[in-house]
């Protein structure tokens, strides 16, 4: 099963207020677990950065000034998306933004199944702390390597916590046992027979074969 896990970074939380989407990245899963394929993009808001979002994404109006606008890269996304369930942490937001953006580029709004990892995580855990980061601290995965949100990043650590909130189980250990069992059971099945051994019969044993003979009815042998 292909699964897409998504985050985005935004100039603030509406884009019915004009905010815009600036970053999007998306990891392929495929069975739960990372493909390697990847797909990140940066976009040009085409307005101001409010220093509140700053303040969570380090990302300048600076340094997006000049980047491709969102409808010159759809099709990328699209073509990386295709219909794959769509997996995100509080996936009303990001979808609310890329929708918003496909149809400001002419593009149909996205209709594939929604993953929400938030609900996923609240109706596991009522009550406790739902959080990305609280989330990726229950199940000890490493955040070391985030000092502010960055949508690849934490694409990257969305996609731990998914495996571990769909029961941990890596598909590739099981696969791995049954690939051993097959091989082992191939291994039986090419074993050559091992040849009789020859044994010579001694009289008394040919004379007990003769009596054992002589008291079958029509044996198959003797026609």
């Amino acid at each position: 099963m292909r699964e897409i896990c998504l985050d985005t970074e935004t100039t603030g939380f509406d884009p019915a207020e004009g905010h815009r989407m600036v970053e999007i990245a998306c990891v392929e899963l495929v069975n739960l677990m990372p493909t390697g394929r990847e797909l990140h993009l940066y976009f040009d808001p085409e307005r101001d950065m409010p220093a509140e979002a700053e303040a969570v994404h380090g990302l300048t109006i600076e340094f997006l000034t000049g980047k491709p606008k969102f409808r010159e890269l759809a099709h990328e996304f699209e073509a990386f998306m295709q219909d794959s369930r769509l997996v995100a942490h509080n996936a009303e937001f990001d979808v609310r933004f890329i929708n918003a953006e496909l149809v400001r580029a002419g593009r149909p709004k996205l209709t594939c199944e929604v993953q929400d990892t938030l609900r996923l995580a609240r109706t596991k855990f009522p009550g406790s702390p739902a959080s990305l980061d609280a989330l990726c601290r229950r199940f000890g995965i490493d955040l070391s390597e985030r000092s502010k949100h960055g949508a690849l990043i934490d694409t990257r650590l969305l996609a731990k916590v998914y495996l571990e909130l769909m029961g941990g189980q890596q598909p590739g250990l099981s696969l791995a046992i049954d690939n051993g069992a097959a091989v082992a059971a191939a291994v039986v099945a090419r074993r050559e027979p091992r040849p009789a051994r020859p044994h010579q019969a001694t009289p008394e044993e040919l004379a007990a074969h003769e009596a054992i003979v002589a008291t079958l009815k029509e044996a198959i042998w003797l026609h």
